[in-house]
């Protein structure tokens, strides 16, 4: 008996000091690690297995050992962007990652608008896809994934922009990537996307986070399903968004809405997605959205239904610091729901970035934004931030509104004075309240001097 034991013991012993170190796949061949950070890695092993990290930008050598959960990570900081580098990892096995740069990453997420890739179709999609030649710029596309619980891995790995990569890539991703690797003077790129079109912001926050705000969660409870996808809080942050966490990354871009409309607290719920996040990560990134395109919703373009969640986000901006928000108006279409000129929308929110997160773009990249206003007589006088070169895209605009004390609303002559509009409307007498576009399907035609349109408003 005491042979046959020894026997099996002697048997299984080399299985058990033989287990592999594994990698989440977020960490494969061709990926981007964040340059100039504290960069996370982590992975599974044995129990004490000891693991011999070498990194290729210095030839440097990081030991750690698996846990008793058989998990280890480590925390190294990295230099400035370059490569191509090989980072090896070695334990009771050798795993070796090729092709590997240090530069930007930024992760995107949202519906269909974000997911929307060249093959669907945009606007120049055939001479985009033809010039999409950037080995430098990475790709990581998440596949559509549920779970009820938070996941620790997913299907998927890094890969270099080509025509044919980037034609099955998030549109707006890779004009997004595109503008920062030419504007930052050919740094690396990675774009990680994890998108679902259909999809409520609800899901791709933690569903505990939703539970523990009664207005968030009572928002929740009123989204209906449908037949696109998940409308469960949490299904896609646990299977998309959360094995990513920890991942360095520069920032966020949130291109959804859609499948909020009619939500009249949006901005809290958007709100709670973005703290949600950076709670999550550990680092307050900076976080830039695209404002919803005006959209003949039912059939019915007086109504508010759109405005309301176009308006929302735009108070977002004043909720919640680090933010900043394309807003795309003038590029929407007003009777599909999904515009095809995705360039202008990566470009506006490359822009944000090159402004307020790298300091390299002197521009103006700020749509028009209201402010207050001030009421002298009949006449009502809107005030906005990033409003150099105001102007209107005809002789005037069409699209405010003022109201007196019965809050009734009616249309407003409008002239632009300065750094702002002056409005004013024969039938009140003392306005109090101001609006302007809106409606669910209607085109800005005020700007500034970079020629961005001003965002819907109301200051009431």
């Amino acid at each position: 008996m005491k042979q046959l034991l020894l026997k099996l013991i002697a048997l299984f012993a080399p299985v058990c000091m033989s287990a592999n170190v594994i990698l989440p796949s977020v960490f494969s061949d061709n990926m981007v690690l964040q340059r100039n950070a504290e960069v996370k890695l982590w992975g599974w092993a044995s129990v004490n297995e000891e693991i011999t990290i070498t990194t290729g930008w210095d030839n440097k050598e990081y030991k750690v050992k698996g846990s008793n959960q058989a998990t280890w990570s480590l925390i190294l900081q990295t230099p400035g962007a370059g490569g191509p580098y090989t980072l090896k990892f070695k334990g009771y096995n050798e795993v070796s990652l090729n092709n590997v740069m240090l530069g930007e990453v930024w992760i995107c997420s949202g519906q269909s608008n974000m997911e929307w890739t060249p093959s669907a179709g945009i606007v120049g999609a055939e001479a985009e896809i033809a010039k999409a030649n950037y080995p430098n710029i990475r790709f990581f596309t998440v596949p559509k994934l549920t779970a009820d619980c938070p996941q620790i891995n997913l299907p998927a790995s890094w890969q270099a922009c080509t025509p044919e990569t980037m034609k099955y890539f998030s549109a707006v991703g890779y004009f997004f990537g595109q503008k920062l690797h030419e504007d930052l003077k050919g740094v690396p790129v990675g774009i990680i996307n994890s998108s679902w079109g259909g999809t409520p912001a609800e899901i791709w926050f933690p569903a505990d986070y939703i539970t523990s705000d009664r207005v968030i969660s009572e928002a929740a409870a009123n989204i209906k399903p449908n037949e696109w996808g998940p409308t469960q809080p949490g299904r896609t942050w646990n299977a998309m968004i959360n094995p990513l966490v920890g991942f360095r990354i520069a920032g966020a871009l949130w291109y959804q809405g859609e499948s909020n409309v009619g939500s009249s607290v949006y901005n809290k719920t958007l709100g709670g997605l973005i703290t949600s996040w950076r709670q999550a990560w550990g680092y307050d990134f900076p976080f830039y959205f695209v404002q919803i395109a005006p959209y003949n919703y039912d059939g019915n373009p007086d109504a508010d239904w759109g405005v309301k969640v176009r308006d929302a986000q735009r108070r977002v901006l004043n909720e919640v610091p680090n933010t900043g928000m394309a807003v795309i108006t003038d590029v929407g279409n007003l009777e599909d729901i999904h515009p095809r000129d995705k360039k202008p929308v990566g470009i506006r929110l490359a822009n944000l970035a090159l402004s307020k997160t790298y300091g390299t773009n002197k521009a103006v990249a700020e749509s028009p934004l209201y402010k207050d206003f001030t009421v002298k007589g009949s006449k009502l006088t809107v005030h906005f931030s990033n409003a150099e070169g105001l102007h209107f895209a005809g002789k005037t605009s069409t699209l405010f509104e003022v109201a007196g004390a019965d809050g009734k609303f009616y249309p407003a002559q409008a002239r632009v004075q300065k750094d702002g509009v002056v409005v004013a409307a024969k039938e009140v007498k003392t306005p109090v309240k101001v609006r302007y576009a809106w409606k669910n399907a209607v085109k800005a035609d005020l700007l500034n001097g970079a020629n961005l349109p001003a965002s819907s408003f109301t200051s009431e």
